[in-house]
């Protein structure tokens, strides 16, 4: 049987077009300088496999393990837009990157290999900063079952190539420790692409708030949508692009404080992770 999210809200949100992030061209001073004694990262928390080994799916972190939240942004490209990038079409937006660090805003960006490809150094700008952690949504943004918002689809013996080839072009861009967690394209998926995937080892990533962002021009309402559905715990799905979501950044400025006002705190995906498993 087909697991999919069917919320109206996200009807329009996860269609073929959505498009990505990027990062400001201008430098910045908020991450600290490298140093020879810098430990090596952590291995990053996972969840154990599902039922059979299955690929575990996540969507939200503990509720009653203070009021933090997740920020989530995917930075959508698909395998065949490079034509719709050479005419002009921005498939990022600096801006947003740029009020998350202003911001003091820790997120996680799921990122398509394709859109690495196409803005490497934006990739390996966000990847290199402590503040964001970046992890895979595919490298074609093309659905892992049928039926799903009008993508086209991955057939499922390629569908463990499709996420390996992601990874690979993070580590073309320069992105050093691309985090194990996988976004279906669409947050389609049932029980073959599970299947499928579990031999790469990572963490499907849902969410549990939707916030209605793509292709919406009205940045109150998709404010007003998030701090509405934000729980303890929860993971809200956003995205980064000036074509398809351009009232994504000024709804980040709104929402954030409001949810510091509430009493949260900004995490990232990778911690709400750890203190599922702690909760086990």
């Amino acid at each position: 049987m087909t697991i999919r999210v069917r919320r109206v809200a996200a009807a329009c949100a996860l269609g073929a077009a959505l498009t990505a992030c990027g990062a400001p061209s201008t430098p910045h001073t908020s991450r600290p300088a490298p140093t020879a004694s810098t430990a090596a990262p952590s291995r990053p928390p996972t969840l154990a496999p599902g039922p059979a080994g299955l690929t575990p799916v996540f969507k939200n972190g503990p509720r009653v393990d203070g009021r933090t939240v997740a920020l989530t942004f995917d930075a959508d490209m698909t395998a065949d837009q490079g034509p719709r990038a050479a005419a002009g079409e921005h498939f990022d937006n600096p801006q947003l990157i740029a009020t998350l660090r202003a911001l003091k805003v820790p997120a996680t960006v799921f990122m398509t290999g394709r859109w690495a490809d196409e803005y490497p150094a934006e990739a390996r700008d966000i990847g290199r900063d402590p503040q964001f952690e970046i992890a895979n949504h595919s490298y074609s943004h093309y659905a892992f079952t049928g039926d799903c918002y009008g993508l086209p689809t991955v057939s499922p013996d390629r569908m463990k190539a499709d996420v390996e080839r992601a990874y690979t072009a993070f580590k073309k861009a320069g992105v050093p420790n691309a985090m194990p967690y996988f976004r279906f394209p669409g947050g389609c998926y049932d029980k073959q692409a599970l299947k499928t995937l579990s031999a790469v080892g990572v963490t499907a990533v849902q969410w549990d708030v939707v916030s209605g962002d793509a292709f919406a021009t009205d940045s109150d309402a998709v404010a007003r949508q998030v701090l509405e559905g934000v729980r303890p715990g929860s993971v809200v799905v956003m995205h980064c692009t000036r074509s398809a979501a351009p009232a994504t950044e000024r709804a980040v400025r709104m929402i954030v404080p409001e949810l510091r006002k509430k009493g949260y705190r900004f995490v990232k995906v990778s911690e709400l992770i750890g203190a599922t498993d702690r909760h086990r």
